[in-house]
C-alpha cells in the first residue's frame, strides 16, 4: 500500500529506529512507547489485520511469534513481556498493517483487565 505508514517504514521513505530486520519481518521501537522497551514486529508484506490472514500467512505468523520472545530478550526483557495485536477499529488499531507490540522493561506492567 502506497500510503500504508509501515510499509513506508520497511521501504526507507520514513525513519524507525530499528530493532531488527530479514527479508520478511521489521520490528522497530515505538515513537510513543508505553513502557522502557516498547517495539512493534510487523510483516514486510502489507496485511492490514490480523482479521486479514489466510493459510498462506502461516509460516509467516509462525515466524513473528517465533521472534517475539527472542527480540525481546534481546531488548532486555528477561523477566516477561506482553505482546498486543490491536484488531479493527473496536479493537484499538489505530495503523491498519498487521503488528505486535513488545512491551516490557519494568518489574511488572500494570494489569490489563480492570474489575468492577
Amino acid at each position: 500500500m502506497d500510503d500504508c505508514l509501515f510499509c513506508k517504514i520497511v521501504r526507507g521513505e520514513i525513519p524507525a529506529s530499528k530493532v531488527y530486520e530479514d527479508e520478511d519481518v521489521f520490528a522497530f521501537n515505538d515513537i510513543h512507547p508505553a513502557a522502557p522497551v516498547h517495539f512493534m514486529l510487523i510483516p514486510k508484506l502489507h496485511i492490514a489485520s490480523l482479521s486479514d490472514v489466510d493459510d498462506t500467512h502461516q509460516q509467516l505468523l509462525g515466524k513473528m511469534l517465533l521472534l517475539t520472545p527472542r527480540l525481546a530478550k534481546e531488548q532486555s526483557c528477561t523477566n516477561g513481556f506482553r505482546t498486543i495485536i490491536n484488531t479493527g477499529h473496536a479493537g484499538g488499531q489505530e495503523v491498519f498493517h498487521l503488528h505486535i507490540h513488545i512491551i516490557g522493561g519494568k518489574e511488572r506492567l500494570p494489569s490489563m483487565i480492570h474489575h468492577g
